[in-house]
């Protein structure tokens, strides 16, 4: 299966990246190894993880307050949002398009 990162979730991913980094060095390192690490899980295993809204599925980072929100299909997955727990609910929508 192929991974497919929007361009939108490659700005949020970097963004907090910086963030963390930011407050303590190496954080932001850790916070990427955390993303990797559920990105992966999801990779493994696609259809495990919760659907939260038609064909999106989101897979919690350990240690961080973040989801990787994604679109699985038989030949790719594709992450839409890397989605910190804070944010409005439905704003990663933003990210394809949506204005729901």
């Amino acid at each position: 299966m192929q991974l497919v990162v929007r361009p939108e979730a490659q700005d949020e991913l970097l963004e907090a990246q910086a963030w963390y980094e930011r407050r303590s060095t190496g954080l932001g390192f850790e916070f990427a190894r955390a993303l990797d690490a559920a990105v992966a899980r999801a990779l493994r295993m696609p259809l495990a993880f919760p659907r939260i809204e038609a064909e999106f599925r989101h897979v919690v980072t350990r240690k961080f307050p973040y989801s990787v929100i994604y679109h699985p299909s038989a030949s790719e997955l594709v992450v839409v949002s890397f989605f910190h727990h804070r944010r409005e609910p439905g704003s990663w929508h933003e990210n394809i398009g949506g204005d729901r």
